[in-house]
């Protein structure tokens, strides 16, 4: 293009944070704006990276690559394909609507709390970008800082708790990932991950050394697993949404989830061929078990943001199947097309999920400030007393059940569509958390808070104020569009794919 934009991209945030801290604390109004600005221009630089994305060509492109620690094979190797610059788009996406909902919301230690997202951001892109392990590595643990105290400082009532206990579950699984890394490293002398792909198969084949490469096959595993969440390794999860404030919950829900699903296909997938395809049943195993596990602990719920954050499980079950479908489909060329397929749908479910359940944890921070409780069972009726609110849930809550015309619909149809041609009995079980998933939304979320007859206690309640409405409405607008057309998104997501399937 003529000048580093995926350096831009990913170190626009960080400049905005240094210019924040820059500011006095005295003056939040600056301060939001800077941010809100900062994030904006970071949003125009990720759709630029969309646009000059070749489709034609597919695989990595937009590389820029210097030496950072040459002695011991370091490099500042950044580029992008077809399952990066989607997510790099939802996080540039989603990051100017956190700090916009924010400026209304966040009025105790502004200074800190938007150089924190700001930092987060960069964190988030980096991760996205790197091609190289270590710079991987970095960029991954630079998320953790900042979200660890975005809920320990601005969560809610059990904060230090479920900070520690996110902190805890993601630096164990970075501690068993760096492991991998350096077997990945000794095994092929790189820490490229394109370059590693290509070689270590060829140097180490998995039936040579099986203990060794399933260990650290499982060492990475773990570390995505959790990120994901999968379970068992979730248990974090719903603590961490529960007492996040709204823009950490999106961020967490929308973004970093992400970061777990996008490690799979960018790292294991094609590095661990071998191993991931003779782990895949095990791997689709836990995936099966999240989607219906997380749905029907839903169904369990009374809160409605730790309902939220529980779906979030289930639906990232739906991720690790299509991947998991995608591993198990190596080796045999008659499957090929129905892992593509799974592939694309897995993808495709990451960007999906980051717009729908964005929303939701949006719609829930807006019901909260108002009615100050989250508990479905003190509602009722809520739909004729703010039809706002009820409208923009109507179409986040359908969507998150896999409505037709609505974003969720093509990621599972994908997902299910390519695990029934590899492993049929996983994509019919896994099937049955569809059916839970209307469960929980028409019954727990539609019911009672929005039929019947109206609670007394709520007919002064607000609807949404302009500023709520357009902090959604790019969602809304994105969930319909994706679900009416979602051609151009699996366009560029097929790209990868079909460049991964090539190499493998």
């Amino acid at each position: 293009m003529g000048f580093p934009v995926l350096t831009l991209v990913t170190f626009m945030p960080l400049l905005g944070a240094l210019i924040v801290l820059l500011l006095p604390a005295a003056n939040t109004r600056a301060i939001k704006q800077v941010a809100v600005i900062t994030a904006l221009v970071t949003l125009a630089l990720g759709v630029i990276i969309w646009a000059a994305y070749d489709r034609g060509a597919g695989g990595l492109q937009l590389q820029e690559r210097a030496a950072w620690i040459p002695s011991i094979g370091v490099d500042y190797h950044m580029g992008v394909d077809g399952v990066s610059v989607p997510l790099i788009l939802l996080t540039t996406l989603l990051t100017p609507l956190c700090l916009w909902y924010s400026s209304f919301t966040i009025r105790e230690r502004v200074k800190e709390f938007f150089f924190l997202f700001l930092l987060l951001e960069t964190g988030m892109l980096g991760t996205f970008a790197a091609l190289d392990l270590v710079l991987f590595y970095v960029f991954w643990e630079l998320g953790l800082v900042p979200m660890y105290f975005l809920i320990g400082v601005w969560g809610g009532a059990k904060r230090e708790y479920a900070a520690i206990k996110f902190f805890l579950y993601t630096l164990t699984g970075s501690v068993a990932m760096l492991l991998g890394f350096l077997y990945v490293y000794f095994s092929t002398g790189t820490f490229s991950i394109p370059d590693a792909a290509a070689s270590m198969e060829a140097m180490r084949p998995f039936g040579a050394n099986f203990t060794v490469v399933s260990l650290a096959f499982w060492g990475i595993f773990l570390a995505f697993a959790i990120k994901l969440p999968l379970w068992p390794f979730h248990t974090w999860l719903p603590d961490a949404h529960t007492e996040a404030p709204t823009a950490g919950s999106v961020i967490l829900a929308g973004v970093l989830l992400k970061l777990g699903g996008y490690g799979f296909v960018r790292i294991l997938l094609p590095v661990f061929p071998s191993a991931f395809r003779y782990w895949a049943p095990l791997v689709a195993t836990l995936a099966v078990i999240s989607i219906v596990y997380g749905a029907l602990v839903c169904i369990a719920q009374w809160d409605l943001k730790r309902l939220i954050a529980y779906s979030s499980v289930s639906h990232m079950g739906y991720v690790m199947l299509g991947i998991a479908a995608a591993a198990y489909a190596l080796g045999t060329p008659q499957q090929a097309t129905s892992g593509a397929i799974a592939l694309n749908g897995a993808v495709l479910q990451m960007f999906s999920h980051g717009l729908i359940t964005g929303s939701l944890f949006f719609l829930v921070g807006v019901i909260y400030d108002r009615a100050h409780t989250r508990d479905l069972r003190a509602f009722g009726g809520l739909g004729s007393i703010v039809p706002y609110f009820y409208g923009f849930m109507l179409v986040a809550a359908f969507a998150s059940l896999g409505l037709p015309g609505l974003a969720g619909f093509w990621a599972e149809f994908m997902v299910f569509r390519g695990a029934l041609a590899i492993m049929p009995v996983a994509a019919v079980v896994g099937g049955l958390g569809i059916v839970f998933t209307a469960g929980y939304i028409l019954w727990k979320i539609m019911q009672h808070v929005f039929l019947g007859p109206p609670n007394e206690k709520w007919l002064k309640l607000p609807d949404m104020h302009s500023w709520e409405i357009i902090t959604l409405a790019p969602l809304m607008a994105s969930i319909v569009l994706v679900g009416l057309y979602p051609t151009p998104l699996v366009n560029i997501i097929n790209t990868a794919a079909a460049a991964l399937s090539e190499l493998l």
